[in-house]
């Protein structure tokens, strides 16, 4: 389609628009000689010895002080320097000088002496592997300093290789699109919904998509360098930066790399920076502030994501999150469409509707069994008036139609998400994308380093199978234990929570009952549903959070070796928790509910005197429908968009005041009143990844599916508040969060897989929401096997049972009955034997009947809807017709651009060695090795490739 299709080829943007874009490269993205640029940002806080020396000893402190900044390159030195020199505040040891007093430092010195030197042997590893650093002046007691790395070409091309980064080559081949009433029919979508595409930069031609292939300084003739500067976008350097600060360890405490000096506080950040300040009076255009512009503000809603530029800005992991939101979007519009026309639907049936017309009419003296012992009296079952016409709302025959056709409907978005998550790995070129070698976490290295120590104060081992030891199942089983025992007492509490509201609301209506206002005791049912639905919904929230962090620390002690798996572990741990937390209970309304009640004379308590609470007359599809919008709407307004607005703001507020407070102590008269790039994203809030924007969208996709039988209208707000999700995710990674280091991802990893649970899930429950919340089976039942005449009159009747009065167990009898005439006997709700009958109050046959149609439907229901889930899955490709011979076609192009640019290259080295053979013939005596020298010319650092490949596409 033209709304992805006309994003997704521009990968890359032209040079033109690239200078365009990158204008706004100001002197805060480069270091001081504003040719540098910055790739990424260590941020650290120092303190300076509070020591001083005695007088008269000679101290070094202040020469070791330099005001002014120092560049440390790759092994050069600047002009007028013999060698790499730290003139930034090293705490370098000085060399014992004569007179000079040993002081006995502070522990608090001691630590920050002890980060120091981790800081300096670091850095100076950094700079063994080629980056370049330049460090901040240490010239206040306390403070905040940065360190901004620098990639040189030499960094990039190596690192690129060894990552094996896809980068464009010289070759540019044409797509193929479908012709006939496809292409005309996207044509008239495209020009339909032109004003709706954001205004970014666009390829002149996007039939033609060019090649990309892994990059390699041995081929180096094949991609299309015109800049090196520039060759590797911000995304880019940050990327291969990223991994160098990764896998770079220090001696100090087996530091394995930037995320344990971090753990260990030796750094606060390290990050890489955005591509300026997305707003502002000056023109300068960015990728940032377009970013901003089209797509990260409220004003935007209605256009649709620049998905190219959001995956080139951030990286494929988080591009292709935005992707699958804004396709899950997409889809809420049919079904809020078909949801609102079976909400409608109800409306409009309902004054045609016979079995709310017989239990509103008064004329039909249903006398009701009393509603609590002693203190509740007889009840006419018109005075649930409200309650039935309510009810029939959501409970008709188009509920039935409306639950098959989500369940289809869930089936269709996972395979279309399947075929865009395709053409997306297409045209970002991450088909054949190889599994990259994670370093292990921390906390791993930790854990196993204690092992070995262990290990060899035990016994004494061959130093290979030391390098070989890793953690086993041993090693964890107490997490593991920790594990099953906190998830399990975590659900008895989920469950316990669900108990106590339903204690709130028995005991609520009893006391509520004994009320002597009249107003009070008739609305005892809608007070004690809504403010119990409110307590309800407060405990989702309040356990919500304790959850969330108690599945991450779950997950730590559990000692995962790589972040993938971590984060796979914690997504299943947190789903679970959540999961059964918000659905606990809507589970208890639906299934549990007025089911266990027992009959009058017989019936259950939960304490001495409190009996169990029953469904209203309409059926409890009605109180199902108030539970499931509040929880939902609920969660979506407070939990989605304030949590996520208000916290990252006060975070940000807290972290400006605290830094403000320390600088404020000691001000530096050389330090400019603009702040620099780093020092604004530093204030911003670090990214912490994906799972709880994923979290959230999964519980909804819930809601949405798994009861909407009961609630039809849950896919319109679920759409409603998903076109503010958008905009409020886009301007938080934007406006509030620090720039993500770039992942490279294929898919959306597990979450596919929950969604695919959900989607299955959702037919069973549907069908037991249909078959036992609903009275469609018994309306059914009634009209084709028990009616006389076919019709539904007479159905309330033929659901309510006698009993007789003087049945009732002493001491429970109504009060003070205000029925003039004397009761001999009243109905209840349930198909159970007459007391006239000789198995009185036994359940009776049409209880048996109606109790195997329930299940029959069931199965029935089930088995169609899975069959009819698996022929669509059968009829959609997962993968576009057009996508896989692409692919296909890709492959050939790219032997055939190798084999003519091979070819190419050996001509041109024969006829350098034909020429070398004439002048050796002619006695022509010198450089002999030409040809030789001019292959390994792709090798030379001081050579220009650029030049060269130039030279090379002339020839």
């Amino acid at each position: 389609t033209c709304v992805f299709h006309s994003q997704i080829i521009n990968n890359y943007l032209d040079e033109m628009q690239g200078e365009a874009v990158d204008k706004a490269s100001s002197s805060s993205m480069h270091f001081r000689d504003s040719k540098r640029k910055v790739d990424y940002v260590l941020a650290y806080h120092y303190r300076k010895r509070l020591a001083q020396h005695p007088p008269g000893a000679g101290s070094v402190e202040p020469m070791r002080r330099a005001a002014s900044l120092a560049l440390v390159s790759n092994g050069r030195t600047r002009k007028g320097c013999a060698e790499p020199q730290w003139q930034d505040g090293a705490h370098h040891a000085p060399q014992e000088q004569p007179g000079a007093e040993v002081i006995e430092l502070s522990p608090l010195d001691a630590l920050e002496e002890e980060k120091q030197l981790q800081r300096e042997e670091y850095e100076r590893r950094l700079v063994e592997a080629g980056l370049e650093i330049e460090r901040d002046p240490e010239n206040k007691s306390q403070g905040l300093s940065f360190v901004r790395i620098h990639a040189p070409w030499q960094v990039l091309s190596r690192e690129a290789e060894l990552l094996k980064i896809k980068v464009p080559t010289k070759k540019m081949y044409e797509i193929t699109e479908e012709g006939g009433i496809l292409k005309t029919l996207n044509e008239i979508w495209c020009k339909l919904t032109e004003p709706l595409q954001p205004r970014v930069p666009q390829p002149e031609n996007t039939n033609m998509k060019i090649l990309f292939y892994p990059f390699s300084r041995e081929k180096i003739y094949l991609y299309n360098i015109k800049d090196k500067d520039t060759f590797f976008d911000n995304a880019t350097r940050s990327r291969i930066v990223r991994e160098i600060l990764k896998r770079t360890s220090t001696k100090a405490r087996n530091s394995m790399g930037i995320s344990t000096l971090i753990a260990s506080n030796v750094y606060d950040a390290a990050y890489p920076l955005h591509d300026g300040e997305y707003e502002g009076q000056n023109d300068d255009m960015n990728e940032r502030k377009l970013l901003y512009q089209e797509w990260a503000r409220y004003g935007a809603f209605y256009k649709f994501q620049p998905i190219d530029l959001i995956r080139k800005y951030f990286g494929d992991k988080i591009g292709l999150y935005f992707a699958w939101l804004g396709l899950y979007t997409e889809f809420l519009i049919p079904s809020s469409v078909v949801g609102i026309i079976v909400f409608l639907y109800g409306c409009i049936t309902i004054e045609s509707d016979i079995p709310s017309k017989e239990m509103c009419d008064q004329r039909n003296a249903f006398t009701m069994c009393p509603l609590c012992d002693k203190f509740c009296d007889y009840w006419n079952l018109s005075s649930a008036c409200t309650t039935a016409r309510a009810s029939h709302l959501f409970d008709n025959p188009a509920t039935v139609f409306f639950a098959i056709f989500m369940a289809l409907w869930a089936t269709m978005f996972l395979e279309q998400w399947k075929r865009l998550q395709m053409r997306l790995s297409y045209f970002w070129d991450l088909t054949g994308l190889e599994e990259e070698e994670e370093h292990p976490r921390p906390e791993y290295e930790t854990k196993l380093l204690e092992k070995k120590l262990r290990n060899k104060k035990m016994t004494t081992k061959n130093p290979n199978e030391d390098e070989k030891e890793k953690l086993t199942w041993s090693d964890r089983v107490p997490g593991y234990a920790a594990n099953f025992g906190l998830i399990l007492f975590m659900i008895l509490l989920t469950f316990s929570a669900v108990f106590g509201v339903m204690v709130y609301r028995i005991t609520t209506a009893a006391a509520l009952s004994f009320s002597t206002n009249a107003t009070t005791r008739s609305n005892v049912r809608v007070t004690v549903t809504a403010t119990a639905v409110i307590i309800n919904l407060v405990v989702i929230l309040i356990l919500d959070e304790i959850y969330g962090a108690v599945a991450k620390w779950l997950t730590e002690i559990e000692v995962p070796k790589t972040e993938k798996t971590f984060e796979e572990r914690l997504i299943l741990k947190a789903f679970l928790l959540k999961f059964v937390n918000s659905y606990a209970p809507i589970f208890y309304v639906a299934f549990f509910k007025g089911r266990f009640i027992g009959r009058p004379g017989h019936y259950v308590y939960v304490f001495d005197g409190y009996r169990m609470e029953e469904c209203a007359p309409g059926g409890c599809l009605m109180e199902l429908c108030i539970q499931l919008s509040i929880i939902m709407l609920g969660k979506q307004l407070i939990q989605n968009n304030l949590f996520e607005i208000g916290i990252p703001k006060l975070k940000k507020l807290f972290r400006k005041i605290k830094d403000e407070r320390t600088e404020q102590k000691e001000m530096d008269p050389n330090q400019s009143k603009d702040r620099q790039q780093w020092v604004l994203d530093y204030i911003l809030e670090p990214f912490t990844g994906l799972t709880p924007e994923y979290m959230e969208m999964i519980i909804q996709f819930g809601f949405v599916t798994l009861f909407v039988a009961s609630f039809p209208l849950a896919p319109l707000f679920a759409l409603l508040n998903n076109i503010i999700e958008v905009r409020l995710d886009a301007k938080k990674f934007v406006t509030e969060l620090r720039r993500p280091d770039t992942v490279r991802a294929k898919d959306i990893g597990i979450w596919y897989d929950i969604l695919n649970g959900i989607g299955k899930f959702s037919v069973i429950i549907n069908a037991f929401v249909i078959a036992v919340t609903s009275d469609f089976i018994p309306r059914l039942m009634y009209q084709y096997v028990y009616s006389q005449n076919g019709t539904m009159h007479g159905f309330i009747n033929h659901t309510l049972s006698y009993f007789n009065v003087s049945h009732l167990k002493a001491g429970t009898q109504p009060e003070n009955s205000l029925f003039a005439q004397d009761v001999l006997f009243c109905r209840f709700k349930d198909y159970r034997e007459p007391p006239w009958s000789q198995n009185q109050y036994e359940f009776s046959k049409q209880y048996w009947a109606v109790l195997s149609a329930r299940l029959a439907f069931v199965i029935l229901f089930q088995n169609l809807v899975m069959f009819l889930s698996v022929l669509v899955d059968w009829m959609i490709p997962d993968i576009p017709k057009d996508i896989s011979e692409q692919i296909k076609n890709e492959k050939s192009v790219l032997v055939d651009f190798f084999l003519k640019e091979e070819q190419e290259k050996r001509k041109l080295i024969e006829s350098f060695m034909a020429r070398d053979n004439q002048k050796h013939k002619s006695g022509t005596k010198g450089r002999r090795s030409r040809a030789a020298s001019f292959s390994q010319c792709n090798r030379s650092q001081k050579g220009s490739f650029a030049s060269f490949s130039s030279q090379h596409t002339e020839v």
